[in-house]
């Protein structure tokens, strides 16, 4: 019995280090050819966790010569888009001005079902509001919507926006994290004083989430408590 835990846990941690290096896709994002790898690995990992009569090393062998089959692959249709048009296919409009592109959906094997199902999916429900559709090589479908019908920006309203900012997470389920605060250019006096100030006795175990910005704007949740936005901090 140890013997089969201990083979589990060498397997599982070979294979997290071969996604991890293969990169962080999605299953709804991969290729057919990385989709297929993935479905390979899973099986291959298996075989040495249950059978102990099959070495380690025969599992772990065909686990690195995937990877190595999968960058050589990655390599080639990087630089070659004939090769990468063999292997991963090409986008396919289905739907165009004129209407659906009956003879892509069949060679698809797309129905209109599916394709329906896909458009609700991106906040579209009438053929009428798109020009374009286009099945991705992953198996995605990408819309371009009838001007009349595309969702509204700022710059086609023409109004004045600030900046973007990307909130910086500080307090994570009352642990301070460090790369962040420094990330963030503050300290943990600042954060402690914060606290004293705004919201009393609370500690930073008391925390649940607090975020800040360039702008000094501060998401705050008590693990106890309802969410509280504090604005122009950093100039206080």
């Amino acid at each position: 019995m140890l013997t089969i835990v201990l083979r589990s846990i060498i397997i599982y941690l070979i294979v997290l280090f071969v996604f991890r290096i293969m990169g962080k896709r999605q299953l709804g994002q991969m290729q057919p050819f990385e989709l297929v790898l993935t479905l390979i690995i899973a099986d291959l990992a298996t075989i040495p966790m249950a059978e102990i009569s099959v070495p380690v090393l025969h599992g772990i062998v065909p686990l690195f010569t995937l990877v190595i089959l999968h960058f050589v692959l990655t390599l080639l249709t990087r630089f070659s888009s004939k090769f990468s048009a063999v292997v991963s296919g090409k986008p396919v409009i289905v739907i165009n001005p004129n209407g659906l592109d009956y003879k892509a959906m069949k060679k698809l094997s797309l129905t209109i079902d599916d394709l329906f199902e896909a458009m609700r999916g991106l906040g579209y429900f009438s053929l009428e509001q798109v020009d374009y559709a286009i099945m991705e090589t992953n198996g995605k479908i990408s819309v371009l919507p009838k001007a009349e019908h595309a969702p509204a920006t700022n710059q086609s309203v023409g109004a004045e926006v600030e900046k973007s900012v990307i909130p910086i997470n500080i307090i994570s389920e009352g642990k301070i994290l460090k790369d962040n605060m420094l990330l963030a250019n503050i300290d943990e006096n600042f954060i402690e004083k914060f606290l004293k100030n705004k919201v009393g006795k609370a500690k930073i175990k008391d925390v649940l989430v607090m975020t800040i910005d360039d702008n000094g704007l501060v998401y705050l949740q008590l693990k106890q408590g309802s969410k509280q936005t504090f604005e122009n901090v950093r100039a206080a």
